[in-house]
């Protein structure tokens, strides 16, 4: 088994990540790739290496989280049955690769996905996090929320059937956002099966300012957008709401601009009234179900991710440039140092 765990700035979460994993991984490779971090992450990875020989370090020039997968797969996938994405920035259950690899051999699936259950602990975390728990920041997707085991066209990436992930091509890193939800659609068009299991739920940290929640969002829609772009498909009325954010308030400012020279104009911002008094009301029904005022937030946080979402998708509409095509398959790409760090295993053999 290959774990690949993308990581940015991630010296919090390391730790104890990386200490779970190495106690249950039971002999498992485990990549962490890193895009560039500036804090204490490399030297966190570099310190537990020299103590668990299937633990490396790999630089990912490009940064974003789907070169990082794709590049240990071409780099130390060799061998491997199943690649497992971790992701860093998540806290996840006891035993949580085992489960999924007892999910795969019940279902016979060749792609795992699992729920995310957004936590906390900041006020604004707190927002966010109650948002994103609810329909009013997700629109009800079934990954977003705790449910029975199903057959599905996308969720949070858990487990792949190596095989088919290099045949398909990994994922396009064209898309710095929604990179899995468009590898779902090729692995889904290769005859692969989906399954989503609820009894592996992680925990998710929200962003902790407004700022990055909106360019986090932003990103979002720009995938989003892509995808349709190379995927055209029928957009869900869950995304069709929070697209009209951007044009409502553009229609709000004109009316706003125009009221003077005509009153009737103010029925302009009738459309961005609905929505601001709508997301304001269900954030104090979440926090007063919650009993907590932060949770109460939870508009202002939805607001900012609607706003994003919707921003990111209309600029990625607009852009004229032609779609890259699809990715070709990956190859392995053997290295000297994993080769020579394998070694050891030869002379006892």
């Amino acid at each position: 088994m290959l774990i690949v765990v993308p990581c940015l700035n991630e010296e919090v979460h390391l730790p104890s990540l990386l200490d779970r994993l190495l106690d249950e991984a039971q002999g498992a490779t485990i990549v962490v790739a890193d895009g560039g971090s500036r804090d204490r992450s490399r030297a966190i990875v570099a310190a537990l290496a020299k103590r668990h020989r299937n633990l490396f370090l790999l630089d990912n020039p490009k940064r974003i989280q789907s070169a990082a997968v794709n590049l240990a797969v071409r780099r130390h996938g060799m061998g491997h049955r199943w690649l497992v994405r971790i992701d860093a920035h998540a806290t996840y259950p006891v035993r949580y690769v085992e489960r999924l690899c007892r999910s795969a051999a019940r279902t016979g699936a060749t792609s795992v996905v699992v729920p995310m259950v957004t936590q906390g602990n900041a006020c604004f975390q707190k927002a966010a996090a109650a948002a994103q728990n609810s329909v009013l920041g997700t629109g009800g997707a079934a990954h977003r929320r705790l449910g029975r085991g199903a057959w599905v066209d996308h969720g949070h990436h858990a487990l792949f059937d190596l095989e088919l992930f290099m045949r398909v091509g990994g994922y396009d890193e064209n898309f710095a956002a929604n990179e899995d939800a468009e590898l779902d659609r090729r692995l889904l068009a290769a005859g692969g099966r989906i399954w989503l299991e609820p009894k592996t739920a992680i925990t998710y940290h929200p962003r902790r300012t407004p700022g990055a929640l909106f360019r986090q969002y932003r990103n979002y829609g720009k995938g989003r957008a892509r995808n349709l772009r190379r995927h055209p498909a029928p957009v869900k009325l869950r995304q069709m709401l929070p697209l009209g954010v951007i044009p409502a308030i553009l229609t709000a400012c004109i009316g706003s601009a125009i009221v003077p020279l005509e009153p009737s104009a103010s029925l302009l911002a009738v459309p961005m009234a609905c929505w601001l008094f709508g997301s304001l009301v269900a954030g104090l029904m979440l926090g007063w179900r919650a009993r907590c005022w932060c949770a109460a937030g939870a508009g202002l946080a939805a607001m900012t991710m609607h706003a994003g979402w919707s921003l990111g998708f209309i600029m990625e509409a607009l852009d004229r440039r032609g779609m890259p095509e699809p990715p070709v398959p990956l190859r392995f790409e053997p290295v000297e140092s994993t080769m020579a760090r394998s070694e050891p295993a030869f002379a006892v053999a």
